[in-house]
C-alpha cells in the first residue's frame, strides 16, 4: 500500500479570506513527555499528550507506556486498517477495560461474530426511513428547549452544556422510550455526567493491563451511575414486555425495534443482555455525543458574528413556511456549522485497534499484538490535511469544497463496517436543534469564563458552558 499525501489542502474558499475564530485547544508539546507526565496528562487530560510531530507527520510509530504503538494520519494508511484489513484489527484492551464495565457488550464494545450478528439484527433501526420518522419528534424537543428558555427572558445564564444534554434526553424519550423514562431526566443527565467523569481519567492500572480484580478508583465512583443505569434499563425493557404481552399495541420507538430486532441471516433475537447493553449505550454514549455536539455548535457559533448571521438568516427562511424537519435539506450552513464543530472537537477524539496478525502499512510493520491508533482530535487538525486547521471555518463543509475533503480525513464517528450505527441519527438531531436555537435565540459566552476541551471518553466543555441569553 503506498503512502500519500492528501491533496485536501489548500483548496479554494467561497469567501474572501477572513480573520477566522481560533477556538481554544491544549497546545501540542515539543517532545514526548516520559513516563510520569504521560500517565499524569493521560490522567488529568490526554488531549494535552500529543505532540507537533503528531499534528505534521502521516505516520509515527515507536514504543511507549503502551507498548509498541503507531499512530495514523494518513487516509490511505487509515483506510487499509478500517477498510480493508479491518478483520486484523479488534479493539484493544485497554478501551474494552474503560468502556466494557458500563456499555457492558453492546455494539461499542463487542468484537467477532457477536459483534457482526449485533451489526446485521440492528441495521434496520437506523436507516435513512427510520431516522427520517423521527426526525419530527426532535423537532417538538428544539421547540420546547427554546420555549422553556423564552420564559426565562432576556439576559438568562444558561449553562448550555446543562441544556443540551436536557434536550437530547428529551430526544431519547419521544424516539427510543416514548413511554418515559421513568426517572427525572435531569438526574439521569447528573448521573450520565458523573459516569462519564469517573470512567473518564485513564487509569495506570489499565494502562499497564493489570488484573481486573484490582480495584479501580473510577469504577468505584462510577457504581452509583451504574445502577442508576441498570435500574432504568430493567424498568424499561420489564413495562414494554408487559405492554405487548397484554396484547395492546406498543409505540414504534426504537426500544421496541430493538426488542423486535432479529438477525436477518440466522432470525435469532438479541438476548436480554444484548438488549440492556445496547440500551444503556444509546443512553450513555449515544445521547453523550451529540449534546457535546450541540454545545461545541452553539459556542463556536457565539464567536463568530459572521457565520452566526448567516445561519440566522439560512434559518429564518428554510423555517419561515416548513419544520425544522421539513426544511433539513435547505439547512446547509447550519449543517455545516455542526459539521465543523465535531471536527474541531470530535465526539469520540481516539480510537485504538489491537493488531491480530502481523501486518505492514506502507515502509512500516505492525507487529501482532501491537497497538494500532487513529485519533480524530490530532486527524481533523493535522497540517498536511487541512487548511487553516485550527480555526473555525464551516465553508469547508459546503458543496464545493466537501468533495476535496478526503473520507478518512474526517472521522467524528468512525468508519468502515465499525462507523456509528447512530451517525445519521445524532446529525440530523444537532442540525434540527440547533436550527431551533439559532431561529429564537442569541447566546454569548459568559464573561471571563475559560473555555476548555477535555477528553472524558467523550470531548466536551470542561466546567460546563455558561452563557447569556438574548431572545431574537
Amino acid at each position: 500500500m503506498t503512502i500519500t499525501p492528501s491533496a485536501q489542502a489548500d483548496v479554494a474558499t467561497l469567501a474572501p479570506q477572513r480573520v477566522l475564530f481560533v477556538p481554544p485547544a491544549p497546545r501540542p508539546l515539543r517532545e514526548p513527555p516520559d513516563l510520569f507526565g504521560f500517565l499524569r496528562g493521560a490522567r488529568a487530560n490526554p488531549l494535552e499528550t500529543w505532540t507537533e510531530a503528531h499534528f505534521e507527520q502521516p505516520i509515527l510509530a515507536g514504543r511507549g507506556v503502551l507498548g509498541r504503538v503507531t499512530v495514523l494520519s494518513d487516509p490511505a494508511a487509515i483506510r487499509h486498517v478500517l477498510v480493508e484489513n479491518a478483520r486484523n484489527y479488534r479493539k484493544d484492551d485497554l478501551q474494552r477495560r474503560v468502556l466494557a464495565p458500563g456499555l457492558g457488550n453492546g455494539l461499542l464494545t463487542a468484537e467477532g461474530d457477536e459483534w457482526r450478528r449485533q451489526r446485521r439484527a440492528m441495521a434496520s433501526l437506523f436507516t435513512p426511513r427510520q431516522v427520517a420518522a423521527f426526525a419530527p419528534a426532535m423537532d417538538d424537543a428544539a421547540l420546547k428547549l427554546v420555549r422553556r428558555w423564552r420564559r426565562r427572558g432576556e439576559g438568562s445564564r444558561l449553562d448550555v452544556a446543562a441544556e443540551m444534554t436536557r434536550v437530547t434526553l428529551d430526544v431519547l424519550e419521544r424516539t427510543i422510550f416514548t413511554q418515559g423514562l421513568a426517572r427525572d431526566p435531569d438526574a439521569l443527565g447528573r448521573v450520565i455526567t458523573r459516569y462519564f467523569d469517573a470512567i473518564g481519567p485513564v487509569d495506570p492500572l489499565d494502562v499497564f493491563g493489570l488484573p481486573e480484580w484490582l480495584p479501580r478508583i473510577g469504577r468505584l465512583r462510577a457504581r452509583p451511575a451504574l445502577r442508576f443505569f441498570e435500574e432504568i434499563v430493567d424498568e424499561l425493557i420489564a413495562t414494554r414486555r408487559e405492554l405487548v404481552a397484554s396484547g395492546r399495541p406498543a409505540p414504534r420507538d426504537l426500544l421496541t425495534l430493538l426488542l423486535e430486532a432479529r438477525d436477518p441471516e440466522t432470525g435469532d433475537p438479541l438476548s436480554e443482555i444484548e438488549v440492556k447493553a445496547n440500551i444503556v449505550t444509546f443512553i450513555g454514549a449515544g445521547h453523550e455525543t451529540t449534546a457535546n455536539a450541540l454545545s461545541w455548535s452553539i459556542y463556536l457559533l457565539g464567536q463568530d458574528r459572521v457565520v452566526r448571521e448567516r445561519v440566522e438568516a439560512e434559518v429564518d427562511e428554510a423555517l419561515a413556511s416548513a419544520s425544522a424537519a421539513e426544511a433539513l435539506d435547505r439547512l446547509v450552513l447550519t449543517r455545516a456549522v455542526v459539521d465543523e464543530a465535531v471536527r474541531l472537537y470530535p465526539p469520540a477524539p481516539f480510537m485504538s485497534r489491537a493488531a491480530i496478525g502481523d501486518d505492514r502499512i506502507g515502509p512500516y510493520r505492525i507487529p501482532a499484538g501491537s497497538l494500532v491508533m487513529i485519533a480524530p482530535y490530532v486527524l481533523h487538525r493535522h497540517r498536511r490535511l487541512w487548511d487553516r486547521p485550527d480555526a473555525f471555518d464551516p465553508e469547508r463543509f459546503l458543496p464545493g469544497r466537501r468533495e476535496s475533503i478526503d473520507r478518512f480525513a474526517y472521522l467524528p464517528f468512525g468508519a468502515g463496517p465499525r462507523v456509528c450505527i447512530g451517525a445519521s441519527f445524532s446529525l440530523t438531531e444537532a442540525t434540527i436543534v440547533l436550527a431551533r436555537v439559532v431561529q429564537g435565540t442569541r447566546l454569548e459566552l459568559e464573561p471571563g469564563h475559560d473555555v476548555k476541551p477535555v477528553q472524558r471518553v467523550t470531548l466536551r466543555p470542561s466546567g460546563g458552558l455558561p452563557m447569556r441569553l438574548a431572545l431574537r
